[in-house]
């Protein structure tokens, strides 16, 4: 018993030094979160310069992994290599010749980045931080701005590419469909890869007319322009990827409604969105929905990442029986809305 005072001192040291690596390890996470922009600047800015500080700062994040090598002409001199790591992979072109890194660039223009400025204000007085700053809609404006309009392109075709190259592997539900219309198709990435697969298909890409003049011409596929808000092309199933995220509920409705007849009593909505868990998760799919669904709350009238239960809300609201979930790719789920 003797060494008991001795045992509660070391203690209650090890619990105050416990206390203090935890509120040291706060503070740093507190300072990272505050400078989160570094980040993602020093990443896009790297992939394209390849600066040693940038590399330095992306390897402390294990983006990059880096180690020393020695000079062989001056031994007491080291030479700093960097190699991909997987996360890091996605940054570099694939087979494809595509990556996430468009995306980034997209989120990283200032055209985007002026919006964020605008974020506190609409949340306190109403309205969309990118409208409140540029006094149009999101999906307007690339017509205003060509430069602006190939980043937007250029980021939408790099992940489409890379999630349907996915989906495609793993969704087997176009084999019955002979005419399919891709609604909000942009460029008709989306439309081609699929009917490249299944020659079969007779496709349609469907969006506003301003966006289909540029689409390039693809075998088996008919670009029509119009709005989705007012008429849908008839077909055995309709397609959209990354669609009611932008969108409110209202709009959502408006929009599945249309959709509800535009095909047989067969037929099927394909709809490719991410879904939310109800519960806030530590997971990095959940940070990276999390992400994109604070992104959309800048950009888009109402525009949202949903849980499950919101887009049973929806498909029923909008006349379908219900949603059967096929497949999951890239924090994706491939959805069936049927009737």
């Amino acid at each position: 018993m003797a060494n008991l005072p001795n045992s509660k001192l070391n203690s209650e040291e090890k619990m105050k030094e416990t206390e203090e690596l935890e509120n040291e390890e706060n503070f740093s996470r507190a300072v990272q979160l505050g400078t989160s922009v570094v980040l993602s600047m020093a990443l896009q800015s790297a992939t394209e310069l390849g600066q040693h500080r940038l590399l330095a700062l992306l390897s402390s994040h294990s983006i990059l992994k880096s180690s020393l090598i020695p000079d062989h002409h001056n031994p007491a001199t080291f030479h700093r290599l960097y190699t991909i790591t997987p996360v890091a992979t996605f940054f570099a072109r694939n087979s494809d010749g595509v990556s996430l890194g468009p995306l980034m660039a997209l989120f990283l223009d200032k055209i985007f980045l002026h919006s964020w400025s605008e974020l506190k204000d609409a949340i306190r007085e109403g309205g969309i931080p990118f409208n409140r700053v540029y006094g149009t809609h999101a999906f307007e404006y690339p017509s205003l701005d060509s430069r602006f309009n190939q980043v937007f392109n250029t980021a939408m075709i790099n992940h489409t590419t890379l999630v349907m190259t996915k989906v495609l592997e793993c969704y087997k539900g176009f084999d019955d469909i002979k005419m399919l219309v891709d609604v909000g198709g942009g460029l008709g990435i989306n439309i081609n890869l699929i009917t490249s697969k299944y020659p079969h298909i007779q496709g349609i890409n469907f969006d506003l007319p301003h966006v289909i003049q540029h689409a390039p011409s693809y075998p088996g596929v008919e670009h029509v322009g119009g709005d989705m808000f007012k008429n849908v092309p008839k077909g055995d199933a309709i397609f959209m990827k990354w669609i009611l995220h932008d969108w409110s509920d209202e709009y959502c409705l408006k929009l599945l409604k249309n959709c509800y007849d535009a095909i047989p009593d067969d037929g099927k909505v394909i709809v490719v969105e991410a879904v939310l868990p109800v519960k806030p998760e530590t997971s990095a799919a959940y940070r990276a929905v999390s992400q994109l669904d604070v992104m959309m709350m800048t950009q888009n009238p109402g525009g949202k990442e949903r849980c499950e239960q919101k887009f049973m809300d929806l498909a029923t609201a909008a006349g379908f029986r219900g949603i059967r979930y096929e497949c999951h790719v890239h924090t994706f789920w491939v959805m069936e809305f049927f009737k």
